[in-house]
């Protein structure tokens, strides 16, 4: 196991959800409306004291629901650290399609029995309930079923429900995630492409839109920019709250901390070369999609950006900004 990784905590869950009846069309940002729907379900659940600070965080909510258009998704995140990706697909769906995505808990938020006892439970309600305050028409609240969820382990995902059954003996671990990833080794020539999956943001505080149909030249992000955004992702695995990423420099042993600085100082030779990165849709949060092309990405800079694109960077994280591929 790669040192680096050995203090981060996660629980990947693959989720499949089928759909039941004859057409459902998706939001064009699906995880926003999972993050609203799973959350509001889940603070109807609790007790008045554990549901309080789910009612906190989805509060910025109550000034867009109800509008006939969602211009803008607010800053919200749920409050336990968790990451809603879906993948890619389309927004239509016809009885018996799938559709696929991903929940990751992070930190002290890795705990299989908050997914058994709060977030599965609430999964199901929506599942089967066609609440009126999601009136989207064909909408897909109450018209699925949880077919399957699975668990990473390493590259492989392992069954937790299979055809709705809950397998109760399986507990995924907060460390299995990572077992027999290499990370780095998967590459047999120097990668240069990094495409964006998702939009991202890496201003300090989450930019403004600005009028600009691409992003500025020069603001096009580096790999040491990316590196630098994967060690601020880092301070939530550590012990307490409100650390910085000098944290996490203190953190690391001697070894690591010379492994890091010089990945930071390849990544600083590789410039960018060419990008296509234009505004994110109206509909999603962050800021630029798109793809980018250096010179070469450093052998010793890829293991960090293939840790960064599991833990996702910058802002809106918890709807699943931040992740990209390289190639």
């Amino acid at each position: 196991m790669w040192p680096f990784i050995s203090p981060i905590d996660l629980i990947r869950y693959l989720l499949v959800w089928r759909v039941n009846s004859s057409l459902v069309w998706l939001p064009r940002c699906l995880t926003a409306e999972i993050s609203l729907v799973l959350g509001t379900t889940i603070a109807e659940r609790l007790p008045t004291r554990e549901a309080a600070p789910w009612r906190k965080a989805l509060a910025p909510w109550d000034e867009v629901q109800g509008k006939r258009k969602l211009k803008t998704v607010p800053q919200v995140s749920w409050p336990v650290e968790a990451v809603l990706f879906a993948y890619p697909g389309k927004r239509s769906y016809g009885e018996g399609e799938l559709i696929l995505w991903e929940l990751k808990l992070l930190g002290q938020s890795a705990d299989h029995g908050l997914f058994l006892e709060v977030i599965l439970p609430a999964m199901e309600a929506a599942a089967t309930t066609a609440d009126p305050r999601w009136p989207r028409q064909s909408g897909l609240w109450g018209h699925f079923d949880i077919t399957d969820v699975y668990a990473a382990r390493g590259n492989r995902w392992e069954p937790l429900v299979q055809e709705r059954k809950l397998d109760l003996r399986y507990g995924p671990t907060p460390v299995q995630w990572a077992e027999g990833l290499a990370f780095g080794s998967g590459f047999g020539r120097m990668c240069k492409r990094l495409t964006w999956l998702t939009p991202f943001d890496l201003s300090p505080t989450g930019g403004r839109r600005r009028s600009d149909k691409k992003i500025p030249a020069g603001e096009a992000p580096t790999l040491s920019r990316l590196l630098e955004s994967l060690i601020a992702r880092m301070t939530i695995f550590l012990p307490g709250k409100h650390h910085t990423p000098d944290d996490v420099w203190n953190s690391l042993s001697a070894e690591e901390r010379a492994s890091l600085q010089a990945a930071l100082e390849q990544a600083a030779q590789a410039s960018v070369q060419d990008h296509d990165l234009r505004h994110a849709p109206q509909e999603w949060p962050g800021r630029w999609i798109g793809r980018q092309t250096f010179a070469a990405i450093p052998s010793s800079v890829t293991p960090y950006l293939e840790l960064a694109s599991i833990l996702h960077v910058g802002n809106h994280t918890h709807y699943g900004c931040g992740t990209f591929v390289i190639t």
